[in-house]
C-alpha cells in the first residue's frame, strides 16, 4: 500500500491512538521515543499494546510502533509484539545496517515479523543511507532534517538549502535499494501553504510521502504525493502508445508531439502505480 502520508501519534495517549486513523493518514506511528517522557515509557509500552490487540481498533492504514535506540527498544518490542505486533517497526537514529536488523531480529524473536521503517537523522546515518536503505528488513527510509541539523551544527532556513544534499542522498538511496523514501516533516502545522509547497519539492526530488505531525497536515499531504488526473490521463496515454509501439518492433514513439523513450515510460508507470491504477 502507498506510504504517502506518516502521522506519528505519542504512545502515551490512547485517545490520539485510537482518533488517528480518522486523520486519512496511509501509516500511523505509534511514538514510544521522542513523542514520551523517561518516566512514562512503561506506561507508553502498556497502552500501545492495549490498543494493539483490541478487536475494534481495525484501521485501513499500516499501523507502526517507533522503538527506543538500544536496549529500551527491545523492551518496547517485548512488549508490543508480543501478543498482537505492528504491522511495522520504527527505528530512530538509523547508522548502519546492524540497526535495522538488530530491531527485526528482536521482533522475531517473539513471534512478529516486522519490517522495518527506519529513520536517517544524523550526519553518520546520512552517509549510512545507502547500507540501511539495503538491509534486507528495510520497509522505507526516512530523512529526520531536524535532528540531522542539529548534529551537523547547520542553521535551518525557510529555504532548506542546509539540508538540501543530505534529503536528496537518502532519496537516492532509497530508490537504489528499492525501498520507499518518506520525506521529513513540515514543523508548523498551521502553515498549510508553507506544507503544500515543502511537499511539492519532496515529491520533485523523489520522495514517496511525508512525516506528519498533526492531523490537519495528513489531507494536504496526500494530494502532494498523488498523481492528479492529467498526470494519470498522460500515463495512460503514455502506456497505451508503448503498446502499440512494441507491435511495430519501436522503442521510442510519440505521445501528442513528445518523444517517448524508457525513461517516460518509467515515469508513467510510476504514475500509475501511486495511482493505484493497473496498466
Amino acid at each position: 500500500m502507498p506510504r504517502r502520508s506518516v502521522l506519528f501519534s505519542p504512545g502515551d495517549r490512547p485517545e490520539l491512538l485510537r482518533k488517528a486513523p480518522g486523520a486519512g493518514a496511509d501509516v500511523l506511528v505509534f511514538d514510544l521515543e521522542d513523542a514520551v517522557s523517561p518516566d512514562r515509557k512503561a506506561e507508553a509500552r502498556e497502552t500501545v499494546a492495549a490498543v494493539l490487540s483490541d478487536p475494534d481498533f481495525d484501521p485501513d492504514a499500516e499501523v507502526a510502533v517507533r522503538v527506543n535506540p538500544g536496549d529500551a527498544g527491545h523492551d518496547d518490542i517485548a512488549a508490543v509484539c508480543t501478543e498482537h505486533p505492528p504491522d511495522a517497526l520504527v527505528v530512530p537514529k538509523a547508522t548502519s545496517a546492524d540497526d535495522v536488523t538488530s530491531v527485526a531480529g528482536a521482533a522475531r524473536e517473539v513471534g512478529a515479523d516486522c519490517p522495518v521503517i527506519a529513520i536517517v537523522e544524523s550526519a553518520a546515518g546520512v552517509l549510512a543511507a545507502p547500507e540501511v536503505a539495503a538491509a534486507p528488513d528495510t520497509a522505507a527510509v526516512v530523512f529526520g532534517a531536524e535532528d540531522f541539523a542539529a548534529d551537523v551544527g547547520a542553521t535551518r532556513s525557510d529555504e532548506g538549502t542546509e539540508v538540501l544534499y543530505a534529503r536528496e542522498r537518502v532519496v537516492v538511496a532509497a530508490a537504489a535499494a528499492g525501498v520507499d523514501a518518506i520525506d521529513t516533516l513540515h514543523v508548523d502545522y498551521q502553515d498549510e501553504a508553507g506544507l503544500r509547497e515543502d511537499a511539492a519539492f519532496g515529491r520533485r526530488l523523489g520522495y514517496d510521502g511525508k512525516l506528519a505531525i498533526h492531523p490537519a497536515q495528513v489531507p494536504v499531504i496526500n494530494e502532494a504525493f498523488s498523481p492528479d488526473d492529467e498526470d494519470v490521463a498522460w500515463a495512460k496515454k503514455v502506456l497505451r502508445a508503448r503498446g502499440e509501439a512494441a507491435k511495430e518492433g519501436r522503442g521510442v514513439f510519440g505521445v501528442d508531439g513528445e518523444m517517448i523513450d524508457a525513461p517516460l515510460v518509467k515515469q508513467a508507470e510510476n504514475i500509475l502505480d501511486r495511482a493505484g491504477e493497473s496498466y
